[in-house]
């Protein structure tokens, strides 16, 4: 199956994940078959779809014609046979369950078009045990959204033993003109990448407060506060539900070995029916004021422990060869809206100190997930999952800078998966590449960009702003930023601003700095 050649998609589960997915499919405008086994299930998921298209309508970013097109494509179906018939591609969502996934496939098989392709929104099952039920494994991979499919970018592309290139390929082509941001997981691996990252994170979350190491305020305070994480790991834990992230841990552990073993707290909170938000309590009471983390209770030992085995999980996906560590990077950034992915933020800990941090507690407690991974020890060896410093070249980590024929000095704002917001770091960077850029001599103007298609940038970084943020710091970033922006309007070259999506707040402020704006519609 060509991507070119793809008209109808069927998706198989109209809860959650199924209803969002195929809301994306019909905005792309594909005809969408949306199938599940009741009527007032199938029902339920076609009213989700309405509501969020008017949503969408009522905030602009999308007209009414356009709701009621999209809507219009979608058709709800019980029957198996009529929702897969004509189906150029079949996207299978039903519960995360290696069973209910096996007998969903054997009674595609028997009604699929041979050409179809069939991909599975499992977030860590194996593709090559799902694909063998069917008599078409090339034609089989993993298509992993994010929740609300509508919202999160990232869809994790992943190959079984079986499948094809093409297929790989025409599965990445589908999810682009989806408008997400496909990256490809190049072995069936459990967890994938981003579940291989969050999910030991969230389980060492747990065993520091389970080992009285640290509380449950100390542990989120250095997550959110200090590494930066969107939420706190153990309110991350609460966000995906207790019972979803126990599930995926307990498949890691009977396929990988002990390393992966889950901790007695959270089997506890998923035994005592603290599920987290779903269920109004988890490690915070939701009935009560939700996840209140304070900003001034972060550890370093709690910081280099949590960032120590995200870093092992990194060096054994490099190691098996699961991803590249820019893919690695990109995912988890996407997927888990960390600032930065988790081999920057080790290089930028260090990794001798977090190598030295997994071998005292290892030492200590002689517990596998401690051990370290050949990957990395590989990577400290080489100087960073990112190699060392290479001569005068500049690396930096929330722009890129390239050089353009015809003189051009390209700075891109780097953090698509932030809408590009303005943080400190990123402000610091674009001085200094200003500055260089105005003194080399084969530079003879700036082109100011944005990555992604989404913003050329959303303004200020409100997360990054608020890590242990002050009155002072407020002053600080807006002093930063007006230096910053004056050594735009101050550049002896011309400085154009390519405009492509949301241009907010300090993002305007930097585009008004440059001596033209481009724009798209």
């Amino acid at each position: 199956m060509d991507f070119e050649d793809i008209e109808t998609v069927a998706v198989l589960g109209a809860g959650n994940m199924g209803h969002g997915i195929a809301e994306v499919a019909a905005l792309a405008g594909y005809e969408v078959r949306m199938r599940d086994i009741k009527e007032e299930f199938v029902q339920d998921g076609y009213d989700n779809i309405e509501w969020s298209l008017n949503k969408l309508a009522e905030k602009d970013q999308l007209t009414a014609e356009e709701a009621d097109a999209a809507l219009d494509r979608v058709t709800p179906l019980v029957d198996i046979e009529e929702a897969v018939g004509d189906a150029d591609v079949v996207i299978e969502a039903v519960p995360e369950k290696m069973e209910i996934k096996k007998d969903v496939y054997t009674d595609v098989e028997q009604h699929a078009p041979d050409e179809a392709v069939f991909a599975t929104n499992t977030s860590s099952l194996s593709i090559t045990e799902l694909s063998a039920v069917t008599e078409r494994p090339e034609q089989f991979c993993g298509m992993h959204f994010f929740n609300p499919p509508v919202r999160m970018q990232l869809v994790e592309v992943i190959t079984g033993a079986h499948t094809s290139d093409e297929t790989l390929d025409t599965i990445e082509a589908l999810a682009d003109d989806f408008g997400k941001s496909p990256v490809r997981v190049r072995k069936d691996s459990p967890g994938f990448i981003v579940n291989r990252i969050l999910v030991p994170l969230m389980n060492e979350a747990c065993w520091l407060v389970h080992d009285d190491v640290a509380t449950i305020a100390e542990v989120d305070s250095t997550t959110k506060f200090d590494i930066g994480l969107p939420m706190g790991a153990l309110e991350l834990s609460d966000q995906v539900g207790n019972d979803v992230g126990l599930h995926v841990l307990e498949y890691m552990h009977e396929t990988l070995g002990e390393a992966y073993d889950p901790c007695p707290l959270l089997e506890a909170k998923v035994e005592d029916e603290k599920l987290g938000k779903k269920t109004d309590e988890g490690f915070y009471d939701y009935e009560n004021g939700g996840a209140d983390i304070p900003r001034d209770q972060a550890s370093e030992e709690i910081r280099n422990r949590l960032l120590a085995v995200m870093a092992n999980e990194t060096g054994k996906l490099l190691r098996n060869d699961v991803a590249t560590v820019a893919d690695i990077d990109e995912a988890v950034m996407l997927g888990g809206g960390f600032p930065e992915g988790p081999a920057k933020l080790a290089d930028k800990a260090g990794l001798d100190t977090l190598i030295e941090t997994l071998a005292e507690v290892y030492d200590r407690t002689e517990d596998e997930r401690y051990e370290l991974a050949d990957g990395l020890a590989n990577a400290a060896a080489e100087g960073g999952f990112y190699g060392g410093d290479d001569g005068d070249e500049v690396s930096y980590d929330t722009i890129n800078v390239e050089r353009l024929k015809g003189g051009v000095g390209h700075i891109e704002l780097d953090r698509p998966h932030r809408m590009n917001t303005v943080s400190t770091e990123m402000l610091d960077e674009l001085a200094d590449a200003i500055d260089r850029l105005n003194e080399d001599d084969d530079v003879r103007s700036i082109l100011l960009t944005g990555a992604g298609d989404r913003a050329f940038s959303a303004g200020a970084d409100v997360q990054s702003a608020a890590t242990n943020a002050t009155t002072l710091d407020g002053v600080e970033l807006s002093k930063t930023g007006q230096e910053t922006f004056g050594k735009l309007e101050d550049s002896p070259m011309p400085v154009v601003a390519g405009i492509d999506g949301y241009t907010l707040g300090g993002g305007m402020e930097l585009a008004t700095a440059a001596d033209m704006r481009v724009a798209s519609e």
